[in-house]
């Protein structure tokens, strides 16, 4: 039988996810059986910077609650996006993207997927690593 859980973030329970920021964790299919979407939490330390990546076949949603964070997407993250507290963004299944936090503060974001397992699915995308300064 599945029941209802809740979940208090903490500093202590956090992992390294692929595209090299810390996660807290959250909501997952590790954490209390969801079968279809995961959530979690990320803050981005003032010049941090993810690693190019995708979510194969997974769509993300983000809510920006603090700071700004600058996302370069595309096939060859060719498109640039700034995204500031109060700010939603979607992110379709498959799309190359890369964000990074330009400072001076830290940036946080409640950050949403279609995979129940949130790191299955990362692809890292090292040859576009070099199409962003």
């Amino acid at each position: 039988m599945t029941q209802c859980q809740k979940l208090r973030p903490s500093a202590a329970a956090t992992y390294a996810g692929k595209q090299g920021f810390s996660y807290f964790e959250g909501i997952a299919r590790e954490t209390t059986g969801a079968q279809a979407i995961c959530m979690h939490l990320l803050t981005i330390p003032p010049g941090g910077r993810a690693k190019a990546h995708k979510h194969a076949t997974h769509e993300t949603a983000i809510y920006m609650l603090e700071g700004t964070t600058i996302m370069f997407w595309g096939q060859s993250l060719e498109n640039r996006m700034e995204i500031s507290a109060g700010e939603l963004l979607y992110i379709p299944a498959d799309m190359p993207h890369l964000p990074l936090n330009p400072g001076p503060g830290e940036a946080r974001a409640v950050i949403s997927r279609t995979d129940p397992h949130e790191q299955e699915s990362v692809i890292l995308l090292p040859e576009l690593e070099a199409l962003v300064p």
